[in-house]
């Protein structure tokens, strides 16, 4: 199965999100944004991986999230990925990362230890778009620039969710495989 770890967008937030895609859809730019209900923060993407592995996977998640209490994070600023120059990806990102990053790299430990490849980064982000052309990119740089610094409120991370990814024409089906609760 294809899998990642992520932590899944809080209802109540969607349609602020679902405001600033709009925002960017009206530049009539080529983006394929993210559907309301497959928007998360990747924790760590697996790529294809055996049934041996998943279960390796969320022993080491159950073994470890114990350490962790839910914690509030707050969804602000707009940016991209690689650069304004060449944009791949549109992403919200957190005001302040600190105990979100801290956990990524204290989980990235053990998936390195399982054979995965390092994160290059422990900065969480929610990718809400991805551009797939050039057209009207001049458009779509400048409502990125004027929305920025938009706020779309805050969350508490309290489950941290191992999902597989179905590929399909339509855009990607996930699915949860199992769930994990941070410490109370």
């Amino acid at each position: 199965m294809r899998a990642f770890l992520a932590v899944d967008l809080d209802e109540i937030l969607k349609n602020k999100v679902s405001e600033i895609q709009k925002q960017l859809m009206n530049t009539n730019a080529q983006v394929k944004f993210v559907e309301d209900e497959n928007l998360h923060f990747t924790c760590k993407f697996f790529g294809e991986i055996s049934d041996d592995k998943a279960d390796e996977i969320k022993k080491a998640v159950a073994d470890k999230i114990n350490k962790y209490e839910p914690f509030d994070i707050h969804i602000k600023g707009l940016g991209v990925f690689p650069h304004l120059g060449y944009i791949r990806v549109i992403w919200l990102g957190l005001d302040d990362t600190k105990t979100f990053s801290e956990m990524l790299q204290d989980f990235d430990e053990d998936f390195i230890k399982m054979g995965f490849k390092k994160e290059r980064s422990y900065i969480p982000h929610l990718t809400i778009g991805r551009v797939k052309g050039s057209q009207n990119k001049e458009a779509l740089i400048s409502a990125i620039k004027e929305m920025e610094e938009v706020e779309i409120g805050k969350m508490k991370v309290n489950k941290i969710t191992l999902k597989k990814s179905e590929l399909t024409p339509k855009g990607p089906i996930y699915t949860t495989v199992e769930e994990f609760e941070l410490k109370k």
